[in-house]
């Protein structure tokens, strides 16, 4: 149906926004995804075959998911329909599904396009399976979150899952050129700032759009360096969400370079974190959980560093604070790194689990009671500060385990070496003493 202002012939005629009049009018046309729509991507399998699944699209905002579903269903003769999980619930979704079995009887298909479709709880996500099982409607979800965290698996098992890259500065330059032969003149920025620009973009292809367009309103003669576009253009706030994928994934990237040994990556990663707004406290509890995992006793000052960390950001906060946060970030990764000890524990409590109840031996048990004596408890017992070099070489694990377990293997890195050479010593004395019984 026309709206009323195509029936007044004025649609036409209204300013449209660069991002939209650049908008690409064939898949071709599409940039920065070469790896789903060029030679054996599963898109251009799916044109190359005119079959055309249901897909969920995953992907950094502004990398042309909308344009590629619009574009698919036109290539494909289906009727496009729009829908946004933010907007819609189940009466929106209900219609939708009445006017594809409608089209559907008339000979013709339709390409549902749910944006934001993480946003549908279980249940609305459910309600696809019926429709997309029986060829009603051929779906295209689009979603910025991790679709193996926030789809049903069963409507994943339905869909295959393409991922969108951000794009990269030769995609985002190439979006330039094209806005300039729309506007029909250069950019009128310096070859440094139009570097700046595209940094200032960040990967999305609208938002970069959005700033060439404001750059193309300015009245000025001569162009902008990078230092007069912090007057004109305001920097984009970092993409982060602190409860969603990219959470866990710059949390892991910080992590992982405090394990690898690498200050600087460590360094980055923590300031990604703190610009994007993370709450320095849930960081400062992950590096008291490095100290532990990562370095243990390779270097026992690791975990003082990293709950010192946390005591001066409680008393200074923020920004102040953030530096302890940042001097804890560098002793770890500089530290010497050991998971014996968090390796120990886990078999130990493994080994805890099996064995169930068994009673500790009666050599190393109080013996309060006359009746606990005559029972053997604390026979035999030696005090290990009387013993030669403090070290008695008794048993104490259960009498049942014959096979004296082993869970604590230092290494030979930071203190844990001289740690591994006392109790080489000790096991020794221990099995001599042992084999002597």
């Amino acid at each position: 149906m026309s709206s009323l202002f195509e029936a007044a012939g004025l649609e036409d005629d209204a300013p449209r926004p660069l991002a939209d009049r650049l908008r690409p009018k064939t898949l071709d046309e599409v940039v920065g995804q070469d790896h789903l729509l060029k030679g054996e991507g599963p898109i251009a399998r799916m044109r190359a075959q005119k079959r055309f699944a249901s897909i969920i699209l995953w992907g950094p905002p502004g990398v042309g998911k909308t344009t590629i579903a619009r574009l698919l269903a036109e290539e494909s003769g289906l009727e496009f329909e729009p829908l946004s999980a933010v907007f819609s619930g189940v009466a929106d979704l209900k219609k939708a599904f009445d006017r594809a079995r409608a089209r559907r009887q008339a000979g013709r298909g339709t390409l549902l396009f749910v944006d934001e479709i993480h946003r549908f709880n279980r249940a609305q996500q459910d309600g696809f399976l019926p429709v997309v099982e029986e060829g009603i409607i051929t779906l295209v979800g689009a979603t910025t979150e991790n679709p193996s965290f926030e789809l049903n698996a069963a409507l994943l098992s339905r869909a295959q899952v393409l991922v969108l890259k951000r794009l990269e500065a030769d995609s985002l330059e190439l979006l330039v050129k094209r806005a300039e032969d729309d506007i029909g003149r250069p950019l009128p920025v310096t070859p440094e700032a139009r570097r700046t620009v595209l940094e200032l973009a960040n990967g999305d292809g609208r938002y970069l759009l959005n700033l060439v367009e404001e750059l193309f309103s300015l009245d000025r003669t001569e162009p902008l360096g990078p230092e007069d576009l912090s007057t004109y253009l305001q920097r984009r706030a970092p993409v982060y969400d602190r409860d969603r994928d990219e959470h866990y994934n710059l949390i892991s990237a910080l992590h992982k370079s405090v394990r690898g040994s690498d200050p600087d990556a460590a360094l980055y990663w923590l300031a990604r974190m703190l610009e994007g707004g993370e709450d320095p406290l849930f960081l400062a509890r992950r590096l008291v959980r490095m100290a532990n995992e990562d370095i243990g006793l390779a270097d026992p000052t690791a975990i003082h560093a990293a709950l010192a960390a946390k005591e001066t950001y409680d008393f200074l906060g923020s920004p102040e604070g953030e530096l302890a946060l940042a001097q804890a970030v560098v002793h770890l990764a500089c530290a010497p790194k050991s998971n014996a000890v968090y390796n120990a524990y886990k078999t130990a409590r493994k080994a805890a689990s099996e064995t169930g109840s068994l009673p500790p031996p009666k050599h190393i048990l109080n013996a309060p009671t006359k009746l606990m004596k005559s029972e053997g408890y604390g026979e035999g017992y030696a005090y290990d500060h009387n013993a030669e070099g403090g070290f008695s070489g008794q048993d104490y694990f259960p009498d049942t385990m014959k096979d004296r377990p082993v869970f604590y293997e230092p290494t030979d890195r930071g203190r844990e070496a001289a740690i591994g050479e006392r109790l080489a010593k000790w096991r020794e004395i221990r099995a001599i003493k042992k084999g002597g019984a």
